[in-house]
């Protein structure tokens, strides 16, 4: 699961991170994209693209770009992929009341996509939900959450805080809740960025699942430090001449999953490398950079299928 560098970043606007990648600082709505219409002007051929349809903005320009993960069949296989490796079983649906303590240093896991005691996640899920629901069985156990942030402690969670959570869960806002933090703070931020950088539905499922998995930090333990560290190896497609952009797609992903690989082999106290090495690999190798079924693959051994 995520270092304690998880919630660096969780919260802030695109731009602002993307900012903290790569340097300088937001200047209010400049995009932070490279502009599609720049070759256009510099050619002298500005006037086939109207400063009034030209994208002002980050979300601006992604509102342009294919849906990628973000179609809805995608986005249902990236969550049944995660959730092989999160809980052995395609049953995404299935663990909004799920808790527990998976020994990787970061307290109890527990959700649709494995909110941490230990991570601030976890916490801020809870203090979020509690603003429009003030009675929920968690809003008593905050200040315990608050006190274990950034630690593996049960401290003042013990006994009640796995009923709680478990009570909480039968509450369909309360799993609404859960799917609009995962969005927000890991689903959106990584496909978002993976558009970005170039890259189609295969790499913004590999930047969500590297998101999950270690966290929005930009230490090299987490994702933003991670993507630098392949950077300084290949370059993104959106740096590469047109030409070169399948090449250079998957040049990059290598270089992403092994830096990736890296930190989950050596850094990690949960360090099997399953879901890269015989799932994120096993697609990347038979070129199927749009992600698209009949998709198999093995995690913990286990062969799992998804046939569309």
């Amino acid at each position: 699961m995520k270092p304690l560098t998880r919630l660096v970043l969780i919260g802030a606007p695109v731009a602002i991170v993307a900012t903290a990648v790569f340097g300088g600082s937001p200047k209010g709505d400049d995009p932070i994209y490279v502009d599609p219409y720049e070759n256009a002007e510099a050619s002298g051929e500005a006037d086939s693209a109207p400063e009034a349809k030209k994208p002002k903005t980050d979300q601006e320009v992604i509102a342009k770009l294919p849906p990628g993960l973000a179609a809805p069949a995608a986005k249902e296989m990236a969550a049944q992929i995660i959730s092989t490796a999160e809980n052995s079983t395609t049953n995404w649906r299935g663990q909004y009341s799920s808790i527990r303590d998976v020994g990787d240093g970061n307290g109890y896991t527990a959700g649709v996509i494995g909110f941490t005691s230990g991570t601030h996640d976890m916490l801020q899920l809870i203090q979020d939900y509690t603003k429009s629901h003030p009675d929920n069985p968690l809003a008593v156990f905050i200040p315990a959450l608050e006190e274990v942030d950034g630690t593996a402690s049960h401290k003042g969670l013990d006994p009640g805080f796995t009923k709680a959570w478990k009570q909480a869960a039968k509450e369909p806002d309360f799993i609404k809740a859960q799917d609009d933090a995962r969005d927000k703070y890991y689903f959106k931020p990584a496909v978002d960025l993976a558009k970005m950088d170039g890259l189609g539905t295969l790499g913004q499922f590999i930047y969500y699942d590297a998101m999950v998995l270690h966290g929005p930090g930009i230490d090299p333990r987490g994702f933003y430090g991670i993507r630098d560290l392949a950077r300084k190896k290949a370059k993104a497609p959106s740096e590469t001449e047109a030409k070169d952009k399948k090449k250079a797609e998957k040049d990059y992903l290598n270089a992403f999953l092994h830096e990736t690989r890296e930190v989950l082999r050596t850094k990690k106290k949960l360090n099997d490398t399953s879901r890269i090495d015989t799932a994120q690999k096993v697609f990347l190798q038979k070129n199927n950079m749009d992600l698209k079924p009949p998709l198999e693959w093995k995690m913990y051994e286990e062969p799992f299928r998804i046939t569309g």
